[in-house]
């Protein structure tokens, strides 16, 4: 810590001691019911107590049909026996009222399959963004064909996993300007070889990752014309004593080149470093990130990585098993990561919690980054021989105060939101576009959950959305640098991260008290930069490489004056 505050700024240290105190009115409501959502998860789950009955499944928020308006996929599990129901997932059309309508039926995901992650990316450069599930009994490549409609290309791909994959992420490891796959794969584990665990020597529980082998999660490189090749082992990333469940992409090093953290479950934490050329080197242990401060391999889910203190580097927060607290890895800059969990309010809190998905994002829009904890137990028994410990657990909401300090602020929220669930996937999103950030989460054979954000946006903001031409569409990889009067902020377009789920492709800031972005430059993962000055705040804005702000929306209706602009 000494040394850290040793490197900040004068301007730093400003920006921290100007963070008010807590934001007051920001709740999170309960709009579920409100806006048409009914999706029930369905695990399968028949008293014989399967492994993957324990995981739960995913969520998206992504613009299907490309009119600016957030839909949602919702994944689904099936039963292990036929009993008469097909179980699917669901597609929700955003009707831009604060409604959803559910256009599942004839859409091509219609698919009944054991469901668990998904990620979203146009992996063919045409404008639409396609669907990636990951699936226990095989994954899907979804191509999207336009007007909610999908079409399954998995078999022509040349992408064939079937290895109990959870969490996947597009990224652009060769910025070839196409975007590659990684799928993070579990255990090997089969209906027959389920193993038989138990809880008190007596009755059947659910068994630990511990019971089974590791698996090799997956890299698919892009070929382009619609095929990929399994470059898994070429690229280093092959790992057969992993059991991941979680990925983040993150630049961890600052050099241009997307990196991999990758979330394993009672195996050592993988960091691959970009090699430039194509291949990756583990750095894991070396870098502090592999373990937690004892030493010991723990039960790590979802995972996000953000320069949540305005470093000036990209940071990670690790959901972990319950008495085993949240990992909170400080980037030094040095190629190093220091757990700053056990020292905060973070590591405290979540001491008895199971996390499963955990992200960054301003829910207040006050310009630091906050944290969100989806938490549930694994065994609906676990009260039985740990009373402290529950099945149904709350949230936890961690508001960032500045100078790497959390207060938690789950109860304040609302009722609805912190009341304990089964929770396991989860993805932010402004699915009413008013400017803060909303919640989407999922519960293990249970109901899925919208929380809106009532409150946020009494603090300016902006939003950027990026469209590559010789990079890829998405802009994925892409880093946006902030100025704005109350200090610097920068963040990093990625897909993956949280837990089996997918946030928004957009990039949100929170501005506090500022009414204007005084600059803002993108770096493509083309190389290309790009600079725009003076940009009111309060709108949503969409830049295309080598052209610059193509569209803006802006909720209260008010023309900007246009923003100055030049490249580099």
């Amino acid at each position: 810590m000494r040394r850290r505050l040793l490197l900040l700024t004068l301007a730093s240290y400003m920006i921290w001691l100007s963070v008010p105190g807590h934001s007051q009115g920001v709740t999170f409501s309960d709009v579920t019911t409100a806006a048409g959502i009914k999706f029930i998860h369905n695990n399968g789950r028949s008293g014989k107590k399967y492994l993957p009955e324990t995981l739960g499944s995913g969520a998206a928020f992504f613009d299907a049909d490309g009119n600016g308006w957030l839909d949602i996929i919702l994944i689904n599990g099936k039963d292990w026996q036929p009993r008469g129901r097909k179980s699917l997932l669901a597609l929700y059309r955003n009707n831009r009222d604060g409604t959803f309508t559910d256009v599942t039926a004839g859409s091509g995901l219609d698919i009944e399959m054991y469901g668990m992650g998904v990620a979203i990316g146009d992996y063919d450069n045409d404008g639409k963004d396609d669907v990636y599930i990951t699936a226990l009994d095989g994954d899907h490549l979804f191509h999207n064909e336009g007007s909610y409609k999908f079409r399954d290309v998995t078999k022509t791909s040349g992408i064939q996993n079937a290895s109990f994959g959870t969490s996947a992420a597009w990224l652009d490891y060769d910025r070839d300007g196409n975007l590659d796959l990684f799928v993070a794969n579990y255990v090997q584990w089969t209906l027959p070889g389920d193993l038989w665990c138990s809880l008190d020597g007596t009755t059947k529980s659910y068994c630990t990752p511990e019971s089974y082998k590791g698996t090799s999660s997956k890299l698919y490189h892009n070929l382009s014309g619609g095929k990929f090749e399994d470059a898994s082992q070429k690229a280093g990333v092959g790992d057969p004593t992993s059991k991941s469940l979680g990925v983040a992409v993150f630049d961890y090093d600052g050099d241009g080149w997307p990196d991999l953290f990758v979330a394993n479950d009672t195996q050592p934490n993988k960091l691959y470093r970009n090699n430039q050329k194509g291949t990756f080197t583990e750095v894991g242990i070396e870098a502090g990130v592999a373990f937690g401060e004892d030493g010991v391999a723990r039960g790590a889910m979802g995972v996000d990585a953000a320069d949540y203190d305005r470093f000036g580097k990209a940071s990670l927060v690790v959901g972990n098993f319950s008495n085993q607290m949240l990992g909170l890895y400080h980037n030094e800059g040095t190629g190093l990561f220091v757990d700053e969990a056990p020292t905060s309010t973070v590591g405290r809190a979540s001491l008895l919690t199971l996390a499963f998905a955990v992200f960054f994002f301003d829910y207040d829009l006050d310009g630091f980054l906050d944290i969100f904890v989806a938490n549930g137990h694994i065994e609906d028994e676990i009260e039985r021989v740990q009373p402290k410990v529950k099945y149904a657990q709350p949230p936890h909401l961690f508001r960032n105060l500045g100078r790497g300090r959390f207060e938690e602020v789950t109860a304040a929220m609302g009722a609805a939101f912190s009341r304990p669930k089964v929770a396991r996937g989860a993805a932010y999103g402004d699915f009413d576009r008013d400017g803060d950030l909303d919640i989407l989460t999922t519960t293990n054979n249970g109901q899925a959950y919208l929380f809106r954000n009532d409150g946020g946006n009494r603090n300016h903001w902006i939003t950027v959305k990026t469209v590559g031409t010789k990079s890829n569409r998405n802009g994925i990889g892409t880093v946006v640098r902030v100025e704005s009067a109350s200090g610097k902020q920068w963040q990093m377009l990625r897909s993956g991260s949280s837990y089996l789920s997918q946030s928004d492709l957009a990039l949100t800031f929170g501005l506090g008290a500022d009414s204007t972005v005084r600059s803002l430059e993108i770096e493509w993962p083309s190389g290309a930069k790009h600079k725009l000055a003076n940009i009111p705040a309060g709108q949503s804005i969409t830049v295309e490489e080598g052209k610059g702000i193509i569209s803006r929306w802006e909720p209260e209706k008010t023309k900007a004056p246009a923003a100055t602009a030049s490249r580099k």
